[in-house]
């Protein structure tokens, strides 16, 4: 009885070892094929990493180009600022409007002289 029972066990051993033979002569096979379709895959996305329509280097170009953009419109919103602040002063007061006139036009008001200095 014993003897029996050792055959069979030496049985579904050696049934064991043709499948594990047979999964590992698979598993080399499928490797030899996965392997190089990784190493394509990982090439393919080191190139759009490196040099694509989405690199670094493009990326940094876009940065530097909005920041640039911030600043002319951090220029611009500080002259709005400056343009409203000058439209309320000229709706406020007539003081405004004569410095204005003096500066720009070169008037004088009926009872003042004018004097110019050259230097």
């Amino acid at each position: 009885m014993q003897v029996a029972a050792l055959l069979e066990c030496c049985k579904v051993s050696q049934k064991t070892r043709g499948i594990q033979a047979y999964f590992l002569s698979f598993i080399q096979e499928t490797m030899k094929i996965l392997i190089p379709i990784m190493l394509l895959f990982i090439c393919i996305l080191q190139y759009r990493l490196w040099v694509g329509d989405a690199s670094i280097a493009q990326i940094k170009l876009y940065q530097q180009r909005l920041d640039e953009l911030k600043l002319q419109v951090t220029e611009k919103q500080d002259r709005n600022y400056a343009l409203y602040a000058e439209v309320l002063d000229l709706r406020k007061g007539q003081e405004a409007i004569e410095e204005r006139a003096r500066d720009e036009l070169g008037m004088i008001k009926a009872d003042e002289t004018f004097f110019q200095v050259i230097e």
